[in-house]
């Protein structure tokens, strides 16, 4: 769904986050913004600020990259006994 009118503030952050896995051009025109991505990124980095987020780039809110554990490390107890 295309927005008709630019987003702001959580409604961006929200879509955009819904569409980062498809790039930035099919993200920044589905949240209203057409073919503006500079506009676009600014917006959604003062939209992220605003809810106390720093954000780079989209790529910082693609739900398939966020939260994962680098690989190459192990998070374990020490021993069986100490959980």
């Amino acid at each position: 769904m295309v927005a008709h009118t630019p987003l702001q503030g959580l409604d961006l952050v929200d879509c955009a986050r819904a569409n980062a896995t498809l790039g930035v051009a099919t993200a920044c025109e589905r949240c209203g913004y057409g073919t503006d991505a500079p506009k676009f990124l600014t917006n959604l980095r003062t939209a992220c600020a605003q809810i106390g987020v720093t954000i780079a780039g989209l790529s910082d809110l693609d739900p398939a990259t966020s939260h994962k554990i680098p690989e190459g490390v192990e998070i374990a107890p020490e021993s069986p006994g100490v959980l």
